[in-house]
């Protein structure tokens, strides 16, 4: 009988793995140094999130940009380096589930502002309202 991980490497398949996946049942040493490794570049991430707000080196109204740039390469560590979504074709699962949360999340997101947004252009002026309460 083959297993799955002979049939990916006869097929020239390459298994894909992400930092600190334990496939082969390797030492705990290299699991704790991939996990290390991924707090480290969150960290360095995260100061430098503090950094360029703090500092002049970026234009003003680029601010934003630098901040949302290192908030999605935040995310990708955290991805690979915590939760382990790699392309892996056992991975289909986990990845379908983090594109469902992300759907709920932009429609509760956008949706709420969609909302705020109409009921500020539609509500009455707040000295009309006063003056309709008199």
């Amino acid at each position: 009988m083959i297993s799955q991980a002979d049939h990916a490497s006869s097929a020239g398949g390459s298994t894909d793995t992400a930092p600190g996946d334990d496939e082969d049942g390797g030492d705990v040493a290299r699991g704790v140094a991939g996990y290390l490794l991924g707090l480290v570049l969150a960290i360095l991430l995260t100061a430098a999130s503090f950094w360029v707000v703090s500092s002049h080196v970026i234009y003003g109204p680029g601010i934003p940009v630098a901040i949302l740039v290192l908030a999605i390469a935040q995310m990708g560590i955290h991805l690979v380096f915590f939760l382990h979504i790699t392309t892996a074709a056992d991975n289909t699962n986990n990845v379908l589930a983090l594109a469902f949360g992300t759907l709920i999340v932009c429609l509760v997101v956008f949706g709420s502002l969609w909302i705020m947004a109409h009921l500020n252009h539609n509500m009455m002026p707040m000295n009309e309202l006063i003056q309709q309460q008199r």
